[in-house]
């Protein structure tokens, strides 16, 4: 409602009342639509990752079964006058029972409705239909597709249709186990079995104690824990030294230090590869460690983080007699947590998934050396006729890196140097 000049009210246009609405309107619709996207892109990006753990808890039939099936299952069973048998999803009449087989090789006709050829044929024993004849005693046919075929009553589930017999098959007789007086007939190789899903965590177990894989597993953790460890100590005291304390010569040698990382590894096999070989490291696990304590990122990513920490701090640890050991340890490390997290998570992804290195520096045979990724790749080999053995240790390898992501990916969000004034 608007007023005009002379004092009346008049009435407010209703393109302008619809407006809010509309806006409104879009405004549900975006946001609809961006967690529509959004859940769509997760389940795209997470479906490999659940592929692989449901396939490393099948067996080897389910993984080759063809159509393939995400969850693993296992035929259901059932006892029988004392014996074990497969179920299978039986029709009986317009009801599906689940029965098992109790004889097969059953003599049996195809069945169809003679005024409805489109229907799904019916197959039942010969036994248990009656041929209807005429006066004559001759057997009724009918014509179906220009061919004569005979008339029989089929009585199903007490209910009796005139239906004409296509031609000759052998038939299984299936029994519901809760109710031995129900029975029906089907061909056993077209039958539907019935499963129910399962698991196998003995793939896991059994991953674990073939090939040396749990040594293996034991070697990437401790050369991960180290790597992480070392490089954290390096980068917190290579970070403090350029940021903090002054010497001839520092910005420049940071420099030199920080485009070392522009070297790219390949360069760097041989020459480390022939010092592994003169200090007698080869083949051992102190040679997966110590090349890869020191690190140029890490120490960029700490002197960055320590340049951001307001310089009273220091000043104000000076006036109370601490000395820069103490400074470090007590006022810097404390307020770097977030940078800390951040380089323990690429330290280690980097170690956990290393391969090339290790694969060059450690023989073939000696299992008691080997990393996870090395082992891992072995034993794809080895096992190709079990690939839910292989999937097992492919999550194995995978679940730890991930397990340590999720628990430290809320550092990358956080601001560094918000959390440094604090």
């Amino acid at each position: 409602m608007t007023t005009s000049a002379d004092g009346r009210i008049a009435p407010s246009s209703p393109r302008r009342a619809r407006a809010p609405l509309a806006r409104r309107w879009r405004k549900v619709l975006g946001v609809v639509g961006t967690y529509a996207l959004l859940t769509i892109l997760a389940i795209v990006f997470a479906f490999p990752f659940l592929f692989m753990l449901s396939t490393s808890l099948k067996t080897s039939e389910e993984v080759f079964a063809y159509p393939p099936k995400l969850l693993p299952t296992e035929a259901r069973t059932a006892v029988l006058d004392g014996e074990e048998l497969p179920v299978y999803s039986v029709a009986l009449g317009d009801s599906t029972y689940d029965m098992v087989p109790a004889a097969t090789g059953v003599r049996a006709g195809v069945f169809v409705p003679p005024g409805d050829l489109t229907s799904t044929p019916v197959t039942w024993p010969l036994d248990l239909v009656t041929p209807i004849t005429g006066a004559d005693g001759e057997p009724v046919t009918v014509s179906v597709d220009g061919e004569e075929m005979p008339l029989y009553d089929v009585t199903i589930a007490g209910q009796t249709s005139q239906m004409a017999k296509t031609r000759d098959t052998a038939v299984a007789r299936f029994v519901d186990p809760s109710d031995a007086s129900r029975v029906s007939y089907a061909v056993l190789r077209t039958s539907t079995p019935v499963e129910s899903p399962t698991a196998h965590p003995e793939n896991y177990s059994e991953v674990l104690l073939r090939s040396g894989f749990d040594r293996s597993l034991t070697n990437t953790i401790l050369v991960t824990l180290a790597v992480v460890f070392g490089q954290l100590f390096t980068s917190i005291i290579g970070g403090y030294a350029f940021a903090r304390i002054p010497f001839p010569g520092r910005n420049a040698l940071f420099l030199v230090y920080l485009g070392s990382m522009m070297i790219p590894f390949v360069v760097l096999i041989i020459p480390l590869y022939q010092l592994m070989v003169g200090i007698g490291w080869v083949n051992k696990i102190p040679a997966l460690i110590f090349p890869w304590i020191f690190t140029a990122y890490g120490t960029f990513l700490m002197r960055q983080f320590f340049i951001s920490v307001p310089k009273e701090l220091e000043e104000a640890a000076f006036m109370d007699g601490a000395n820069r050991w103490t400074i470090l340890w007590r006022v810097y490390v404390p307020l770097s947590l977030p940078a800390l997290a951040t380089l323990a998570t690429f330290a280690f992804l980097y170690a956990w998934n290393s391969f090339v290195w290790p694969y060059i520096i450690i023989a073939t045979g000696n299992t008691e050396s080997q990393v996870l990724t090395v082992a891992l790749q072995q034993f794809g080999g080895r096992a190709a006729e079990a690939p839910q053995l292989v999937f097992a240790g492919v999550a194995i390898a995978v679940s730890v890196p991930v397990i340590a992501f999720v628990l430290l990916q809320r550092y990358f969000v956080e601001n560094v140097a918000t959390s440094g004034i604090k």
